[in-house]
């Protein structure tokens, strides 16, 4: 695809996103989640994603080289930690935490690390190859959907596969995820006191493969799906679609143009999108349904 409009697509997009936890497309084999946070100006706000595990081999530091591969890549690098991902088999990983919902692993840093920015077209490979990606739902304890949480990812993989994308998502239920491009799980036990979702951006041509979700027994099953539907958004590789000002979290905060670029995608608007579901923030009132410029973008990728 022609790489300005590829930019054009990912940077107009990403301003038309809202949640608490979650992002636009494109992208880098990041393992990546949004804490995506709830919409100050309705209802309770809450964080859709943003923990993620650590994992016992040599510990990640934050350095000054570190701070500096990421800022080169455009992101916003006020505030990098060490965060603990706890994957569905009960082991943690250790991740570097950037843009208050983004998980990156060792190895998607290392690959960060190892782009060669002058060539733009670098940034394609990281889309998801068209194809049917298998997704599960988790139902092994602790980490088990919870029935309203089983119907949400239902309705979100309904959300992507009635726009009939060169992907399609093949669910099921159960815990044999190893060979699954993606697993949604429930990791409340790990995130007490929070509300939202953490993903991750693809990479080599797959998605992001691990989802977690958290603190969403007391929302509606619509707002679970609008969680659940934003971080697999990210997954396929989109961004916030509000990653210039992340004012659906009442902020004013520029979170970075990474190196898919900053663009408008032609015929969706260039400013604030308020309904759109990739919002760096969400509300109670959301329900959990693409607004007509998500379908825009994700057409255009897809």
């Amino acid at each position: 695809m022609n790489f300005n409009l590829f930019i054009n697509v990912i940077l107009h997009f990403m301003r038309r996103i809202k949640m608490v936890s979650g992002a636009l497309i494109v992208l880098f084999a990041l393992n990546a989640c949004d804490k995506d946070s709830i919409d100050t100006q309705q209802t309770p706000q809450t964080t859709i994603g943003e923990t993620v595990e650590v994992s016992e081999a040599p510990k990640l530091v934050v350095t000054e080289e570190v701070t500096d591969v990421f800022k080169s890549n455009y992101f916003n690098v006020g505030e990098i930690k060490i965060v603990d991902f706890h994957l569905p088999d009960g082991t943690v990983e250790q991740r570097y935490g950037i843009e208050d919902d983004i998980a990156i692993s060792r190895e998607q840093y290392e690959h960060i690390a190892s782009l060669d920015r002058s060539v733009g077209q670098y940034h394609t490979n990281n889309l998801v190859n068209p194809r049917t990606l298998t997704i599960i739902g988790y139902t092994g304890s602790p980490f088990a959907l919870s029935s309203k949480e089983r119907t949400a990812l239902q309705w979100a993989v309904n959300n992507y596969n009635r726009l009939n994308l060169s992907i399609r998502l093949d669910l099921t239920f159960g815990t044999n995820f190893g060979d699954k491009d993606m697993v949604v799980y429930n990791n409340t036990v790990n995130n007490p006191g929070v509300s939202g979702g953490v993903a991750g951006f693809p990479s080599g041509g797959n998605p992001n493969k691990f989802i977690q979700i958290y603190g969403l027994s007391g929302f509606s099953t619509n707002v679970n799906e609008h969680v659940i539907t934003h971080e697999i958004g990210h997954s396929i590789g989109f961004r916030h679609t509000d990653w210039f000002s992340r004012q659906s979290c009442g902020e004013n905060i520029n979170e970075g143009v990474a190196p898919f670029g900053a663009n408008p995608i032609p015929g969706t608007p260039t400013g604030f999108d308020p309904t759109s579901l990739m919002l760096a923030c969400f509300n109670s009132g959301v329900d959990g349904e693409f607004n007509n410029n998500d379908v825009i973008a994700l057409n255009f990728l897809y």
